[in-house]
């Protein structure tokens, strides 16, 4: 949803809490959202429990346009879900209200309920706290909360709705955060070829080029994109810049640095999901590699040395045309069916 990181110390959290289709599942489910064996329990914090009707909230408010100061903009907008709620073949977003161009590339939201780290940069820590960045930004939905708030007020639909998620009768932009947050941990990628072999533990469900891929991957790629999520959570340095000089828009360009303040952290960003990752180009936290050739061609010939470059890419990886092929024939297993 949001390209501009920014850290979030809202008043509305600061209170008393003690603590397409083929990706959205199925809200029916006894479980509410269901997650294979192997993703193991579903994190969820004690003071947003999600509901069905909690969930079925968060959808509506997502793809509404209500939520921006011209009810133009939602969150659906950007985050498109035949495309693993990512924006595709845009390097940097023009939707935004403003219609400026924003300076990160739209990420997918797929198992978010296991990060820990929101934004490229890491700069909010919950989906609740994240929620309220997009909506109030100036260059996406450039929303006043309480106007939103009077304006759900005045609709009966939502005045329904949210008494049906949450105990109390009351529209609140906390209760706004907490039903786009149980919405988006609902939404689960687990339906691959990837995901038959993780179930069935059988080769055979690959190709013969699929299952090679596969076996590289593990060898020159899992460091950072860890089973079975295929991310690490963590930030890396992947080598795309060398020097990190640019402070304008608020030092974006500097990676999580700009959140730490510690030099480690020059250059690092986010380390995506490689889920559904034939659906989401263009790549990296600024769109800036158009396809996967783009992608395999950087790790193999365009690694760009600097002090806090992961130590995994300090000789790059080496891939042969075969090996490439191979490589992509096994990130197309990774796409829901």
């Amino acid at each position: 949803m949001l390209k501009f990181s920014i850290i979030l110390t809202f008043i509305l959290f600061s209170c008393k809490h003690s603590t397409q289709e083929n990706i959205i599942p199925n809200i029916e489910s006894t479980d509410i959202i269901s997650v294979p064996s192997y993703f193991g329990v579903l994190p969820q914090p004690t003071y947003n429990i999600a509901t069905k009707e909690g969930i079925e909230l968060g959808k509506k408010l997502f793809f509404d346009p209500i939520l921006s100061s011209n009810n133009q903009v939602s969150c659906g907008t950007c985050h498109l879900p035949e495309f693993a709620f990512a924006e595709p073949n845009t390097i940097f977003s023009t939707k935004g209200v403003s219609k400026k161009e924003l300076h990160r590339h739209t990420p997918a939201l797929l198992n978010l309920a296991w990060h820990n780290g929101f934004f490229w940069d890491g700069g909010a820590t919950s989906l609740e706290a994240q929620a309220f960045g997009p909506i109030t930004h100036a260059d996406e939905m450039n929303q006043n909360l309480r106007e939103l708030v009077l304006e759900l007020k005045k609709n009966n639909q939502y005045v329904d709705l949210f008494k049906k998620a949450f105990p109390s009768d009351t529209i609140s932009s906390q209760k706004i955060a907490f039903a786009l947050s149980q919405f988006q941990r609902s939404i689960i990628s687990a339906k691959s070829k990837y995901d038959s072999y993780l179930k069935l533990k059988d080769s055979t469900v690959f190709s013969l080029l699929e299952w090679k891929g596969y076996k590289l991957f593990l060898l020159k790629c899992e460091s950072c994109h860890k089973e079975p999520f295929l991310t690490d959570f963590s930030y890396n340095n992947n080598g795309l810049d060398s020097t990190f000089t640019d402070i304008t828009h608020e030092e974006l360009f500097k990676g999580r640095y700009r959140i730490t303040l510690d030099l480690k952290d020059l250059g690092k960003y986010k380390t995506p999901s490689l889920r559904n990752i034939m659906l989401t180009a263009p790549y990296m936290h600024d769109g800036r590699l158009s396809n996967i050739d783009d992608v395999l061609e950087h790790y193999s010939q365009k690694i760009k040395k600097s002090p806090t470059l992961d130590v995994f890419l300090t000789n790059k990886i080496s891939l042969s045309m075969e090996e490439k092929n191979n490589l992509k024939a096994f990130l197309n297993t990774l796409t829901d069916l």
